[in-house]
């Protein structure tokens, strides 16, 4: 097969001068950082429906995308032919990871039978691509929010065949995801939830899709599959209310039905903000509980109320993102993957290699201040002083589990008032933080 970006040679490292757009800036896979290379810290992975399955449409119109590889048609050879062209574009990016839905590689066949065939064929042409590139799949998931029968939800729908029918996509996809050695197996309630109230059930829904969860980890079991399981939280679209909504409701549902073991979290910065939090803030969140698992990086517009998947390419929110994978202790085995679509009007092929170039660039920047930040430490130092007064006397009392409402009483009667408190120095500390921007 000719190659498909003959114009395109593999992407290489020239340094922060260098003004080639079809160069790295600031992504050098080899330089070490905190004792890791970039490549293992940031552990680059490239989806495949947004970057080869994407059409550039939109509800006001078709796609305008030019993809001169794709016939459009849902035939098998299509597929296959999709896949060479799809490692050929990894590959020149130097990318260690893909990810994809069981539809976004497979077309569906008249029936599950068929569709299950299809699906084997083209994953033995992934893993045959696999074998000669090196190229991993970060992770695998099945698509069951497209497709009519998914209208009023997969996991949590008011129809026990279309219940039956989910549970069978995910055992397909989880077989074919150790099949291909995919590191991770990720759940995208895309239509998990509700629209309205009066015509819902809903400990019902959410009782069954604990259940449903909990088949996925007994068959993981069964089959062997070791990969990490992810749940990926959105507050809304498609549905108004997503019962994976944010992190917080996330990580209580696991708990709440004896998931948590299995279970992390796959946080994406677009659906943080949908959900009316930074990226930061559900890292720092998540992270805490020990339920990181792996982010997918793309950002919103602030002009644009909805999820409009665009390429990172703001230092700023990229170092804040690398700032709290370094705390919490990296990112493997998932990765910092590439949800994100180039624009409607940037419809020509040499355009998907502009966006990757630009986000990879924006993430090893921030790894690299993220990196110069916690070397200086000025931000740690701060807070540490801020409660300091918990280090010692009545604070490390109260830390310590040995004050009570009565022992904490007694302290204020005898001191009298609180002491003054110290400055938060926002404004201060915001500047310090552009200083190595």
């Amino acid at each position: 097969m000719a190659a498909a970006f003959p114009e395109v040679s593999k992407i290489k490292y020239e340094g922060p001068s260098s003004r080639n757009p079809l160069a790295f800036r600031w992504y050098n896979e080899s330089e070490m950082i905190e004792g890791k290379s970039m490549k293992d810290h940031l552990r680059f992975s490239i989806v495949y429906w947004h970057t080869f399955r994407g059409t550039g449409s939109d509800p006001f119109g078709p796609g305008t995308a030019i993809r001169p590889w794709d016939d459009g048609s849902p035939s098998v050879e299509n597929a296959v032919k999709r896949v060479r062209v799809a490692f050929e574009l990894i590959e020149k990016l130097g990318a260690p990871y893909y990810a994809f839905h069981d539809r976004d590689v497979a077309p569906e066949g008249a029936n599950l039978t068929e569709t299950n065939k299809i699906f084997d064929t083209v994953a033995k042409a992934l893993k045959e691509e696999q074998q000669r590139t090196g190229i991993k799949l970060l992770w695998g998931t099945a698509n069951m929010f497209s497709h009519p029968r998914f209208m009023h939800g997969a996991a949590t729908t008011c129809n026990a065949d279309v219940f039956a029918f989910a549970a069978a996509s995910v055992k397909k996809c989880l077989e074919v995801t150790k099949e291909l050695g995919g590191e991770n197996y990720v759940f995208w309630g895309g239509r998990e939830g509700y629209q309205n109230l009066f015509n819902t059930d809903l400990k019902r829904e959410i009782d069954h899709l604990a259940k449903f969860f909990h088949m996925a980890v007994d068959y993981a079991k069964k089959i062997g599959f070791t990969g990490q399981f992810l749940i990926e939280p959105k507050p809304k679209e498609p549905t108004k209310h997503q019962y994976d909504s944010d992190a917080a409701a996330c990580l209580n549902f696991l708990r709440a039905y004896d998931l948590l073991p299995h279970f992390k979290l796959n946080l994406e910065t677009n659906h943080a903000t949908l959900a009316g939090h930074t990226m930061m803030h559900e890292l720092d969140y998540t992270g805490m509980q020990g339920a990181l698992g792996s982010i997918d990086a793309n950002t919103g517009d602030v002009m644009l109320g909805w999820d409009t998947d665009q390429f990172p390419t703001n230092y700023y929110l990229t170092t804040e993102i690398m700032l709290m994978l370094l705390k919490h202790g990296g990112i493997a085995p998932g990765g910092v993957n590439f949800d994100a679509k180039v624009r409607r009007e940037s419809f020509e092929p040499i355009d998907l290699f502009y966006a990757h170039i630009g986000g990879m660039d924006a993430f090893a920047k921030g790894l690299k201040v993220a990196a110069a930040i916690r070397a200086e430490g000025e931000f740690d130092k701060f807070v540490k002083e801020r409660y300091s007064s918990f280090d010692s006397g009545v604070g490390a009392e109260i830390e310590s589990g040995k004050a009570d409402f009565t022992s904490l009483e007694t302290y204020m009667l005898q001191k009298g008032e609180v002491s003054p408190n110290k400055s938060g120095r926002q404004e201060y500390l915001e500047n310090l933080f552009n200083r190595y921007l």
